[in-house]
């Protein structure tokens, strides 16, 4: 088992494991989609009950403003998401069609660009040549080395609706955290409020590092420098209208 902070094993190089990965690569993940639902979530929350008490406005108006936030805007980061992968997987659909018209349309010109594709990455002679006469004869892997080194896409799209999901549960989860002291309804609120989403903030820096070469603590300390940030923003504004209204 991994103990926080340390780095997983490398992985295997055995002609199984290595065909095994291989048959995984470009299925792509929802890091990013986790990582900026949590963040946004914890941010855009803890903002409404800092300016809420900059604001010197009641308890229960930062729960009906946290709860509206969560459903109204987690749904919006979801279906934003939602919209932004389906037109990612509609614009590679689309650039696959172009270049299945373009094999049938201008094959020597698409062989060209095989060839041109396969040079810049160190053939040449005979042995560029015949990779190239490979892949022309693979219409699949002809269509996905063109989307791949020509556009700079993935050859598999993304899946919108798993995307959307994962940032709605992130946001959903993180954004909690801030409301959790006046749910239960503890003393001294907003106090627990900021140490409890500082450590959400610390906590999803850290589990970020997992997938970066940072070490855990100091990602975890730029994530929590991001979110106080945005908070004392937030807090700041909502003082300036203490006692208006």
């Amino acid at each position: 088992m991994l103990r926080f902070g340390q780095r997983p094993a490398d992985h295997g190089h055995g002609r199984a494991e290595i065909a095994q990965r291989l048959a995984r690569a470009g299925q792509g993940g929802h890091l990013k989609d986790a990582i900026y639902g949590a963040m946004d979530g914890a941010v855009t929350t803890f903002a409404i009950v800092a300016g809420v008490q900059g604001a010197g406005l009641s308890p229960a108006i930062i729960l009906a403003l946290g709860a509206a936030n969560l459903l109204a805007d987690g749904f919006s980061m979801a279906a934003g998401n939602y919209a932004g992968t389906k037109a990612e997987r509609d614009d590679a659909a689309r650039l696959r069609a172009v270049e299945e018209r373009h094999i049938d349309l201008y094959p020597e010109g698409e062989r060209e660009e095989i060839r041109q594709i396969l040079a810049a990455k160190g053939l040449d002679g005979s042995v560029l040549e015949r990779a190239v006469t490979a892949i022309s004869r693979d219409r699949r892997a002809w269509v996905e080395l063109m989307l791949v080194d020509e556009y700079g896409l993935s050859p598999r799209a993304p899946a919108p609706l798993p995307a959307a999901l994962v940032t709605f549960a992130a946001f959903l989860t993180a954004g909690l955290v801030p409301l959790a002291p006046f749910t239960l309804g503890l003393g001294a609120a907003f106090g627990l409020s900021i140490a409890m989403t500082g450590a959400a903030f610390f906590a999803i820096g850290a589990l970020k590092s997992r997938w970066s070469l940072a070490p855990w603590w100091r990602s975890g300390l730029e994530t929590l420098a991001i979110g106080g940030t945005a908070a004392a923003i937030a807090y700041l504004v909502g003082s300036l209208f203490r006692g208006i209204g």
